[in-house]
């Protein structure tokens, strides 16, 4: 089967033979068709089988075959799920839709909103977003749907394990009920099936391969190691096999930091790529790496989806993923269109767990290979100490109390007529940290923990109670309230 056979037209027939593809691969050759057709489809189909292509593919040519209204409102709306996957989407669209008379946009968090009000005002026809930044848009009035033709949810699956379960049917509500709805994703949980049900309207369902299933390109193996020994045996798999290029899953952001600046202590370059980088940055450690002035990439799970980089050789799980289904995710952005790739995880004796559950869902026991001088210890090596080098935590504002009024000083709290009762002697001169009035020593107002609001920033030993009881002020000349009867610990 060709391109050619899908009734794609001129324009973008020849766009996919400039990419150098002649052959669709198996969800092209079987969504284009039910796309072009105006029918609502479900797809799944595993990292790197040509997805984006499946659908931005037919849209462009229905676009492009139909009236454009007039002043070129958003006509087709993709939803990803990170900025990396938006901006690859963003990629095809212009790349396939070269030869066509079709605007496109992809906005998204991160970046200055304004930039990409400019670019909505003057019209676009497809427009690339995430959630979060699209409901800011619209609520600016930045962006109308009242055109819209299509709706794209790509990587659904993921957008639901990240939380956008609730922005997604906020941004339904506001959209045309007539329209045509396209889920696309590695895999359909149940989850993903009742969220369908509220969107698509008899789809045609399109899977191509097992669910949560590894490409058959994927070389994959296990290196068993003490924990403490990672970083090490990592840097010595990059150094003796000479990966040049090689990226690098990590569970935490501060994870990733930690291991980048190891790696580079060894001589390797590296950069990390996590929620905590600004866009720019991330935007700029991944083309590093795509050029190859970074030769380790050291990300979080964000990155898990969205990364596309041709013939890359090599993913390491140096921590294995909480969900065995993002082991799927990791490992699929090598092994891509059909070129091979290698998987290998760094498994220490704590991981058992997570092991047993990846090779439960891909249904394969994975191969296990000890590097010599790595060799594990029976306890599992000395332990880690997770927080070494993470930055410490900013003091905690003394006095704050935790009912929800907002921080406190310590030793400011205020009786009736705005004087701070604790800070001031009976002669109106103020004592230094001698809160007197209200005992209020540091952290321990004696007199003011009111337990029902769970105020813990001080101790209230005089009202543990439920009933009212008179309290004595001991530096203060009143009783009880003292100042026509309000509370005088807490205002």
């Amino acid at each position: 089967m060709s391109f050619d056979s899908l009734g794609l037209s001129a324009p973008l027939l020849k766009a996919v033979a400039e990419e150098g593809y002649d052959t669709p691969s198996p969800i092209q050759a079987q969504a284009i068709p039910a796309v072009l057709d105006g029918r609502d489809v479900m797809a799944a189909a595993q990292t790197g089988t040509g997805k984006t292509a499946g659908f931005t593919l037919p849209i462009l040519q229905r676009l492009s075959e139909a009236q454009r209204p007039n002043g070129r409102p958003v006509r087709a709306l993709i939803l990803t799920p990170t900025r990396e996957l938006a901006a690859q989407v963003g990629e095809s669209v212009e790349t396939y839709g070269k030869h066509l008379p079709l605007t496109s946009a992809v906005v998204f968090g991160g970046v200055k909103i304004n930039p990409q009000i400019a670019k909505l005002k003057s019209g676009v026809d497809i427009l690339v977003a995430t959630p979060g930044r699209l409901l800011d848009l619209h609520q600016q009035k930045a962006v109308s749907f009242e055109a819209l033709e299509v709706l794209v949810l790509d990587e659904a699956d993921r957008m639901l394990d990240m939380g956008f379960i609730h922005d997604i049917r906020r941004i339904l509500k506001v959209l045309p009920a007539k329209r045509q709805n396209l889920l696309f994703s590695a895999t359909f949980s149940q989850d993903i099936r009742n969220l369908a049900k509220s969107i698509v309207n008899d789809p045609v369902e399109v899977s191509v391969t097992p669910r949560n299933t590894a490409a058959a390109t994927v070389t994959q193996w296990v290196h068993p190691v003490d924990k403490s020994r990672k970083p090490a045996l990592l840097s010595h798999l990059i150094q003796t096999h000479q990966w040049q290029q090689v990226l690098v899953f990590t569970r935490t952001k501060h994870g990733a930091n930690r291991l980048t600046k190891y790696l580079e202590g060894q001589g390797i370059e590296a950069a990390a790529i996590h929620g905590n980088k600004s866009q720019n940055a991330r935007t700029k450690a991944l083309a590093d790496f795509k050029n190859g002035d970074v030769r380790a990439l050291v990300a979080t799970d964000i990155a898990a989806r969205g990364l596309d980089i041709d013939q890359l050789p090599q993913v390491v799980n140096f921590e294995l993923p909480n969900v065995p289904e993002d082991y799927v995710h990791r490992i699929g952005r090598t092994g891509r269109a059909g070129a091979s790739g290698q998987a290998v995880s760094l498994v220490s004796l704590d991981e058992k767990k997570e092991l047993a559950g990846i090779e439960r869902l891909i249904s394969q026991r994975l191969e296990s290979q000890t590097v010599s001088g790595f060799e594990p210890t029976p306890g599992g090596g000395p332990k880690v100490d997770e927080n070494e080098g993470r930055p410490p935590r900013p003091p905690r504002r003394q006095g704050g109390g935790r009912n929800g009024s907002g921080p406190q000083r310590s030793g400011g709290n205020r009786s009736d007529g705005g004087q701070r009762s604790g800070n001031r002697s009976d002669s109106g001169q103020r004592r230094a940290s001698d809160n007197r009035g209200n005992d209020n020593r540091g952290n321990d107002n004696r007199g003011n923990e009111i337990r029902g609001n769970d105020n813990r920033s001080g101790e209230n030993r005089g009202n543990e109670s439920t009933a009212p009881r008179r309290r004595r002020s001991r530096g203060g000349r009143g009783r009880g309230s003292g100042n026509g009867g309000a509370a005088s610990g807490n205002r």
